[in-house]
């Protein structure tokens, strides 16, 4: 029987320049959709999981086309609430070399920012589900959405449905201050915690000891104590680390950590060449929900998240679109990106 998961959060529409041309020198945007919520349930859609994704968009065209978007992967969209007045939109210049990529963000009055409370029925939601998932973008919106992502997360812990959460700490939408205070009730329901090398830090004040991500320096003791801060401080089971070793914009080391309460598992590190980079967290969360979905061994799990993340680095826009067989192959070493005949 496949396993369901619920994510949370909000969808906007991505507008691009085609290519690396910078904002200011293009005439054309390409548009596609996605939000970091939606793109986990891209991912795990794709590797034959019953996901649903769960959302307010507009009740016009546009909200359509969002929703779309995802029905065409298999995403179940029966949850999506349709009101409020817009979809939010991102714009992203992808950067290049020494130059770094740029996000600006439209979404302020976005129909899920404006969601109430009575607009989601989480006991009918979560029927049947095993797995709830959101991140700190979602409450960062500001609204009700903190409370409403409190009351989801009550209602799935009420189910035993197991909750992730991916930090996703964006100080464009709101301070480490108001970051601390909002995710700091809500993480004590959350079983599998994300992070980035950042997001510990901003959200929580919790900074791995001789690091500088800027210079590409990790080092693995501070993240196994991060990791353990999380897990004394809110109960979480499991901590997944990803560790992005910045080389330039085109060019990273990227790997990860998985910690299970007990024992640091960390994954081989590869040399990514970027063709895309924003979403490759969000194929991390999808791949490591997959992997511990499936019961595979904690060292296994953290290596087909990475290698799913990896693949995703070479994939344009935010979607995942790789196959279990494809992760699978990489994770198990095969890397050389030979033409498959």
């Amino acid at each position: 029987m496949k396993k369901r998961i619920i994510t949370f959060g909000e969808i906007m529409m991505r507008l691009n320049p085609a290519g690396y041309l910078r904002f200011l020198h293009t005439e054309n945007f390409e548009a596609t959709y996605a939000g970091g919520e939606a793109n986990v349930a891209v991912s795990l859609a794709n590797y034959g999981m019953d996901a649903a994704f769960v959302t307010k968009v507009p009740d016009n065209d546009i909200g359509q086309c969002a929703i779309n978007a995802l029905r065409r992967y298999g995403v179940d969209t029966n949850g999506v609430v349709k009101g409020g007045k817009r979809l939010g939109i991102y714009f992203v210049e992808k950067g290049a070399s020494q130059r770094a990529s740029k996000v600006i963000y439209d979404r302020e009055g976005s129909a899920i920012a404006c969601a109430s409370s009575t607009d989601f029925d989480w006991d009918a939601i979560f029927e049947g589900a095993d797995w709830f998932h959101w991140t700190g973008i979602t409450p960062a919106l500001g609204g009700e959405l903190p409370e409403i992502c409190l009351e989801a997360c009550k209602a799935a812990k009420a189910r035993g449905v197991k909750i992730s959460c991916d930090l996703n700490f964006r100080k464009k939408l709101w301070s480490s201050a108001k970051a601390n205070e909002v995710m700091s009730k809500l993480m004590p329901y959350v079983d599998v915690c994300i992070a980035n090398e950042e997001d510990a830090k901003d959200v929580f004040g919790i900074e791995a000891e001789n690091t500088d991500i800027n210079a590409g320096k990790i080092d693995h003791a501070g993240y196994i104590s991060v990791a353990k801060q999380l897990c004394e401080r809110f109960g979480c089971e499991k901590v997944a680390i990803t560790l992005r070793g910045s080389i330039t914009a085109s060019d990273n080391n990227w790997a990860a950590m998985l910690y299970d309460g007990e024992q640091a598992y960390f994954s081989p590190t590869y040399l990514v060449h970027i063709v895309d980079r924003v979403g490759g967290g969000d194929s991390f969360g999808g791949g490591l929900i997959y992997a511990l979905l499936s019961e595979k061994a904690p060292q296994d799990a953290i290596n087909f998240a990475v290698a799913a993340s990896c693949l995703k680095h070479t994939i344009e826009h935010d979607f995942n679109l790789v196959s279990v067989a494809e992760v699978e192959a990489l994770a198990a070493g095969n890397a050389s990106g030979r033409v498959q005949r």
